[in-house]
């Protein structure tokens, strides 16, 4: 019998873990599958590791649990579950049940055919979702497929079902700033979408603001294109030509009527702050990517387990 392994991160959600597991459970049991759980607590501040060890209590055979020193963040909570899973399938899900449970045994039957060796989904609608979020992912997506040579697909979940092989190829990629959904494109494999429509939380609150996301979607875009750095040369190289132009314009203006009148003070300052202005965003580029380079060169660990069972 094949062994699915399903990952969990978890930061305050002790409402939606039991109604999690209890939805997951009567989905998996139906399946011709051994089922293993694998609750990662991201440093929350709730009672979500005392759910854990309470279902863990009640099914140590199945069900598993990692506690991290203190919150590390989403992807180091994914791949703290991916490095834990020994099933032959590997399924990452959110515990809100934004991702729907119903959508596991189409999964599974579609990667046991060999055809593919992942199964994602997308959301084709985000009803009941800020509209500036809306917004912003949609341009998110937009921006990053066109400057980015690996694709991202819009609307695209993390919940997905992958064969042990992509897992091990996911697991490969150590990089300390992590964009999973990038990761997951860029190791390639066959994929297919499953497309649902946006579904509610089941309990709580969601914990990542606009800013948080927008975040994110930046981290995404240095992690994945260098069009940034692109746009930074481009930038000083358009720049300095209108400086050089307007260099030349002066000195012939100059020789041309000595007694003329400089520009005013006004007009200067605007153009020295422009051009200032231009210089730090440029060094602002630049330092983005010199700080991942500092924090992967540092070889910190991407997360510190504290208790696991």
């Amino acid at each position: 019998m094949d062994k699915l392994s399903i990952i969990v991160p978890c930061y305050n959600e002790e409402e939606s873990i039991p109604l999690f597991y209890e939805a997951v459970q009567k989905v998996v049991t139906k399946m011709d599958i051994e089922p293993e759980y694998w609750f990662v607590n991201d440093g929350s501040h709730d009672n979500s590791l005392a759910e854990m060890r309470a279902l863990h209590e009640k099914d140590e055979k199945h069900v598993h649990y990692i506690s991290f020193s203190r919150n590390f963040g989403k992807e180091a909570g994914l791949l703290a579950g991916l490095d834990a899973a020994t099933g032959d399938y590997v399924v990452v899900m959110d515990v809100d049940l934004q991702d729907p449970p119903e959508f596991l045994p189409e999964m599974y039957k579609e990667l046991q055919s060999g055809e593919y060796d992942c199964i994602g989904t997308r959301r084709v609608d985000r009803t009941g979702e800020a509209k500036i979020k809306s917004f912003l992912s949609d341009m998110f997506y937009k921006c990053i497929n066109k400057i980015s040579n690996t694709e991202i697909v819009p609307g695209a979940r993390d919940f997905r079902m992958m064969t042990r092989q992509m897992v091990d190829a996911v697991l490969s990629m150590r990089e300390y700033s992590r964009f999973s959904k990038g990761i997951f494109s860029w190791v390639g494999f066959k994929t297919k979408y499953l497309d649902y429509h946006n579904v509610e939380r089941v309990a709580g609150e969601s914990d990542w603001s606009t800013w948080q996301l927008f975040k994110y979607a930046m981290d995404g875009i240095s992690d994945f294109s260098q069009a940034p750095l692109s746009l930074a040369v481009w930038t000083g190289s358009v720049t300095s030509a209108i400086s050089v132009i307007s260099i030349i314009f002066v000195i012939i203006r100059k020789i041309m009527s000595p007694m003329s009148s400089i520009f005013g003070w006004a007009s200067m300052v605007s153009i020295i702050l422009f051009l200032g202005g231009i210089q730090l965003l440029c060094i602002g580029i630049v330092g983005k990517y010199i700080g991942r380079i500092y924090l992967q060169v540092k070889h910190r660990p991407i997360y510190i387990v504290k208790e696991k069972k």
